[in-house]
């Protein structure tokens, strides 16, 4: 049987904007992959004629409600209530609960425990409960005329924790499918595009199924499958991977949902090989995203943000003649930064990237969105010229690291580098 699933998140500083609710993110992958179907979010705030509103609505279309927040000791932590009125389930005090809540208190914040914090230990009369080995609020679930209801706590470390603890485990004992996912990434096509080629194909699949969605500066298609068992599932995915590459080429480069930069640290362990960046325009963003990889310093020399002419001139060795008749921008320079911080670290590869990413043009009068990424390496060295438009300053910079590991990857590969 397939189960569909509901999530209410309640909190009024959710409406607010104040904080976001990632607790849904957090679910909804967990829910997939249990292969039970999230088919509504729903965000009401600290009201109890509004919840019950919501789940009078949800109750009529799911057979999972998972609530998260309102679950605390004061005033407005009116959930349980709301959800035992909803569905005539009485509220009964749990003593060991109790004792469990007072011996946080004590022994975890070395205080008394107040008084309102009983409520905490008051619970639907048959439910499951769940214990907050973190925090003070337990949650619970119970069903109700073919409906399970969950209720879990609203801040993420709690949620989560009870989510693996006891979610989990309850609705693996529901669900007799599981449902997989596979990312599969591409660059240098814009969703549009990627949909155009893939239209025809996505409108007529239904289990697996495929969709795009368009991430900061790149696209990521989808693929999902639902079947008895993991294994199934993801045997039935390997035609969608292999149709996909045929269709799009050599713009897909990772089938694991990993982004460019490790996608480029991956090839560079493969080819035991180093990279060193020199960087404009991205102010180091390069180097950031290269850093963050576990291992990185196994591939990853170091880099320059040679952010001023004289900078590109002292340290990069950019020659003068290049700087003073094609400019700091220009395909010249590119080539040059690239071999200057490949000679400078001795890395085997070195890339730049050197361009105007706005909101004004540079002082040569060279448009916004004009970007060179140069690439050194020991069978020569090369040049992506790119005209990115006038975009926000941050999505060109985003979009200039992209390519510039886009370059990496494809030298490394073998790929054509200077065009996509």
């Amino acid at each position: 049987m397939s189960h569909t699933a509901e999530l209410i998140a309640v909190g009024t500083e959710l409406l607010l904007g104040n904080i976001a609710n990632t607790n849904a993110q957090t679910l909804s992958q967990s829910l997939s992959a249990l292969g039970v179907n999230v088919f509504w979010h729903t965000v009401v705030g600290d009201n109890p004629q509004r919840l019950r509103e919501a789940l009078d609505i949800a109750r009529r279309r799911a057979d999972i409600l998972i609530t998260t927040g309102g679950l605390g000791p004061t005033y407005d932590d009116l959930t349980k209530q709301t959800i035992c009125e909803a569905f005539g389930k009485p509220l009964i005090l749990h003593p060991d609960i109790l004792e469990d809540i007072r011996t946080f208190y004590e022994s975890a914040l070395h205080v008394p425990m107040p008084e309102n914090n009983t409520q905490q230990a008051e619970l639907p009369e048959g439910c499951v409960v769940f214990d907050n080995p973190v925090g003070t609020a337990p949650g619970c679930a119970f069903e109700s005329e073919g409906v399970h209801v969950l209720m879990l706590p609203g801040p993420p470390h709690e949620m989560e924790t009870m989510l693996r603890r006891h979610v989990e485990p309850y609705l693996r004992k529901l669900s007799h499918e599981v449902i997989v996912s596979q990312d599969i990434m591409t660059f240098g096509m814009g969703e549009s595009s990627v949909d155009e080629l893939l239209h025809e194909k996505m409108a007529h699949m239904t289990n697996p199924t495929l969709a795009t969605y368009a991430k900061p500066c790149e696209v990521r298609l989808r693929a999902t499958a639902k079947a008895p068992t993991e294994n199934e599932a993801r045997a039935m995915l390997a035609p969608v991977w292999e149709m996909v590459y045929k269709t799009l080429g050599d713009i897909v480069y990772s089938g694991d949902g990993g982004d460019l930069a490790e996608c480029c640290h991956g090839h560079l362990i493969r080819r035991n090989m180093t990279l060193a960046t020199a960087e404009s325009c991205t102010g180091g963003l390069v180097a950031e995203r290269m850093t963050a990889i576990p291992g990185a310093s196994g591939v990853y020399r170091g880099g320059v943000v040679s952010y001023w002419t004289s900078v590109k001139a002292d340290l990069l060795h950019v020659p003068q003649d290049i700087l003073d008749t094609y400019g700091p921008v220009s395909a010249e320079c590119a080539r040059a930064m690239a071999e200057g911080v490949r000679t400078l670290t001795g890395a085997d590869l070195g890339v730049s990237v050197t361009g105007v990413a706005g909101p004004d043009p540079d002082e040569r009068g060279v448009p916004v969105g004009v970007v060179y990424i140069g690439l050194a390496t020991p069978e020569g060295t090369f040049c992506r010229a790119l005209d990115l438009g006038r975009r926000r300053r941050d999505r060109i910079q985003g979009l200039s690291a992209n390519h510039a590991f886009d370059v990496v990857r494809r030298y490394l590969q073998g790929l054509p580098v200077e065009q996509i």
